[in-house]
């Protein structure tokens, strides 16, 4: 392995030999030298800013001021201040006027999470301040300049966002002159295990006891969960089961209480791309399978159903059912010794069975599912979601769309 990454990751204590995760760490130390805008992709909890702290720290800005911004989490209504600072007086409140956070980093670099949250008002003012370094305190006409490397993060699709018009086609092309993808947890392979070790020897440390450990089958299922929390959520489970379980070898059935959305073999479900765009939606398709798999058990009993009729009036009859039905069936009417047989041809009648025509309609078969599932658990929407295997937001859709009323 390259001395140099080995370096960085037990600087940094990022885990792992995964391929992936070694490529896009080489790409963020080539980029690091530079003052290029990085746009790291990737989704929640596979550590983003661990890599922005990377590029910063291997750069030419590393004495001078570091500053990480959550673009979510700050309202709309003041993210410009946060951003740009404000003049006394620019709106109700503003006692006094306030550096932004542009300005307090200059000659440093700034990492903005979750870029996709910004307003589009604010994406036009970030663009100007990429573009020429020049930015405008809210309620000032005064022109200012910074020197500020951006970094972007964002576990959203914004070629999507850029196609339904919520994020800017020049900001896009702006910030991602380099494109970092970090891969999620589930394509590190082996990775998991040695990040559970590591979690496990941590929280053994910090709460004086044991670490726990996985029996073979309980390893399997760790390596094969899908992980949508990624890393930070293998911590939680870690922590949770460091701390609650009085066991220290940790069993499947064990491990699995602390997975409440582990899918069981059987159902197959589609996961987003390496491009972030998702292939399929996993709780909605799987929905939609359990639906297939139930119309086809009903095709396989109705088919029964019909072969027992067949069955049922073969017996009535007592006769063979003919191959050809076109062809009359000779049957003796008398049997007695001499007396001349009376021979009557008699058109088989074979008493069609009904079959109800089921309605197949995937629609509806959901619709049903939905309101069974409702019933079931007395409109509770919560566990009827967690019957159904789909997500309590997307249940409450499901309702409004089939105007479901429990």
């Amino acid at each position: 392995m390259n001395p140099q990454l080995q370096a960085i990751k037990q600087r940094f204590g990022i885990i792992g030999n995964s391929p992936k995760l070694n490529h896009a760490l080489e790409i963020a130390l080539q980029v690091a030298p530079t003052d290029l805008s990085v746009l790291l992709q990737g989704e929640s909890g596979t550590g983003k800013e661990i890599f922005a702290q990377v590029i910063h720290y291997n750069s030419p800005r590393k004495h001078n001021t570091y500053i990480a911004i959550n673009c979510g989490a700050i309202p709309e209504g003041t993210i410009d201040s946060e951003l740009f600072g404000h003049e006394k007086g620019a709106f109700t409140g503003a006692t006094e006027s306030r550096k932004g956070y542009f300005e307090v980093a200059n000659k440093g670099t700034i990492f903005l999470d979750e870029i996709a949250e910004l307003p589009l008002s604010t994406q036009a003012r970030l663009l100007r301040v990429l573009e020429t370094g020049e930015f405008i305190r809210v309620g000032s006409s005064k022109v200012q300049k910074t020197d500020v490397r951006v970094i972007a993060a964002t576990n959203a699709n914004l070629l999507e966002a850029v196609e339904n018009g919520s994020f800017r086609e020049d900001l896009y092309y702006r910030i991602s002159t380099v494109p970092i993808h970090i891969p999620p947890l589930r394509e590190r392979g082996e990775d998991i295990y040695m990040l559970f070790l590591k979690f496990a020897n941590d929280f053994a440390e910090k709460y004086h006891m044991p670490p726990i450990r996985l029996d073979p089958e309980a390893k399997e299922i760790l390596l094969n969960y899908y992980w949508p929390g990624n890393v930070r959520q293998l911590k939680n489970v870690v922590e949770q089961i460091s701390v609650i379980e009085p066991k220290r070898l940790i069993d499947a059935q064990t491990l699995k209480k602390y997975l409440p959305d582990y899918q069981k073999p059987g159902l197959p479900v589609l996961y987003p791309n390496n491009q972030g765009k998702s292939e399929a939606i996993p709780k909605e398709r799987e929905i939609l399978y359990k639906i297939l798999f139930d119309m086809r058990n009903e095709i396989n009993q109705l088919k029964q159903t019909v072969n027992y009729l067949l069955n049922k009036v073969q017996d009535k009859k007592h006769l063979p059912v003919p191959s050809n039905l076109d062809e009359p069936i000779i049957e003796p009417v008398n049997t007695e010794p001499q007396v001349e047989a009376q021979i009557t041809v008699k058109e088989p009648k074979i008493e069609e069975p009904q079959v109800i025509e089921e309605n197949l309609s995937l629609a509806d078969k959901e619709k049903e599912l939905i309101i069974k599932a409702l019933k079931k658990h007395n409109g509770k929407r919560k566990p009827a979601a967690q019957e159904l295997g789909i997500s309590e937001r997307t249940l409450y859709r499901k309702i409004k769309e089939y105007n479901i009323k429990i």
